[in-house]
Order: C-alpha cells, then sequence, then structure tokens
C-alpha cells in the first residue's frame, strides 16, 4: 500500500513537470527592460555534502549563459544589470535508485541594477535556492542520468527562471515612477551595497559604469 502510494505521488508529480512552462510563449511583461551585462561573480563557492565538482569559471559561464538567455526575450529600451553571486551548490553523484540519490542543488544571492542611476532596484539582495526540479531523470537522481555539464546547464536555466519570476512578482520597481524616483538619488559603491547584503560576499559586485 504504501508502495502504490509513493508511485501515485511520482506519477502525479511528473505530470506537474510535463506542464511546465511553454519555452515558445512570450514572455511575461514587468516594465521597460533590456538586460546590459550579466555580472556572475563564483569565487567563494562551496560545495556542499556529496557533490562532483565544478570550478568558479565553470559556474559563471553557464549562469550568464542562462541568464542572458532568458532576459534576451525582453526588449526594452531602458538598461539593467543583473549580478549574481553563486553561494553554495551541490552537483548529485551516482546513488542507489529513488532511495539514496541525492538532488543537485544551487544557492545565489542577486541583485539588480538601475543602469542610469547606478543603484539596486531592490532594497537588499535577494537569495535563491534552486532545484534540478522533477523529471524523468530526476526521479532516480541525476547523478546517474545526467553529466556535470548537463545538471550546471538545468540549475543555471532553473536560476534564471527564478530570476525572471522575481522581477514580475516586483514589476513596480520598473515603473516610470521608480525610475525618476532612482534617478535623484545619489549612486551607489560597491562597498555601500555589501554593507547591505545578507550572506554573499560574491553578489556586491560594484555598480558597472553606464552604457555609452
Amino acid at each position: 500500500m504504501r508502495l502504490a502510494r509513493l508511485v501515485a505521488a511520482l506519477a502525479l508529480s511528473l505530470l506537474a513537470a510535463c506542464a511546465a512552462e511553454d519555452p515558445n510563449a512570450p514572455p511575461e511583461d514587468f516594465g521597460d527592460f533590456v538586460l546590459g551585462y550579466t555580472i556572475v561573480v563564483a569565487k567563494n563557492a562551496q560545495a556542499v555534502g556529496p557533490s562532483r565538482k565544478a570550478t568558479a569559471e565553470e559556474w559563471e559561464a553557464a549562469l550568464k549563459t542562462a541568464i542572458g538567455e532568458r532576459f534576451a526575450r525582453y526588449q526594452g529600451e531602458k538598461l539593467y544589470h543583473i549580478g549574481v553571486g553563486v553561494d553554495a551548490y551541490a552537483l548529485a553523484v551516482p546513488g542507489v535508485p529513488i532511495v539514496l540519490s541525492p538532488k543537485s542543488v544551487l544557492a545565489v544571492t542577486v541583485n539588480v541594477w538601475d543602469d542610469t542611476a547606478g543603484r539596486t532596484v531592490n532594497a537588499a539582495p535577494r537569495q535563491f535556492t534552486v532545484f534540478e526540479g522533477l523529471s524523468g531523470d530526476t526521479v532516480v537522481g541525476s547523478g546517474l542520468t545526467k553529466t556535470r555539464e548537463e545538471q550546471m546547464a538545468t540549475l543555471s536555466a532553473n536560476a534564471a527562471r527564478q530570476i525572471n519570476a522575481w522581477l514580475v512578482e516586483n514589476k513596480a520597481w520598473f515603473t516610470p515612477e521608480a525610475v525618476a524616483a532612482r534617478a535623484l538619488l545619489p549612486r551607489q559603491s560597491g562597498a555601500e551595497v555589501a554593507a547591505m547584503k545578507p550572506s554573499s560576499q560574491a553578489a556586491a559586485a560594484p555598480a558597472p559604469e553606464p552604457a555609452n
């Protein structure tokens, strides 16, 4: 009976996974936005528990690619930059299917910069804990079904999706009124952003110079 309930729960989860976001659907609008720089710093990332190893450069490349692809769908005129600090990760290693196979996870801290104002649009950096999501590959543990690079690509794409959803939830940051109000404030330094960070020093990258 207990096994039957487990199988039923897994089946429902897989059906939910199949109803995931349509990649061909138009992006959900949150205001006048175009992505400038994606700044990713992973030098302080910690591998947690049993995990395949990945270098800072590999995480930086994977996240830049995923965020760039995600936000390339927005073609506004107001320039913003996204800064990401990689705090920790675990890339699942091969294990016993279903029972003992670990899952992959990624923890990141994010800031969004208004290029003109030279300030973050968010009052405090936002931390995300990102999982691979449930699919036929991850039910038995992605350590058995995916390469290290595939795990990183999936986590990075899911991180980009969560960042996108966060901005949609906070579309008030991108209204003309909010933009005008930020423009009246002094520019922020990297040290000021570091002082308000919740944990990750990596996410406190200094504001990029305004684009020409």
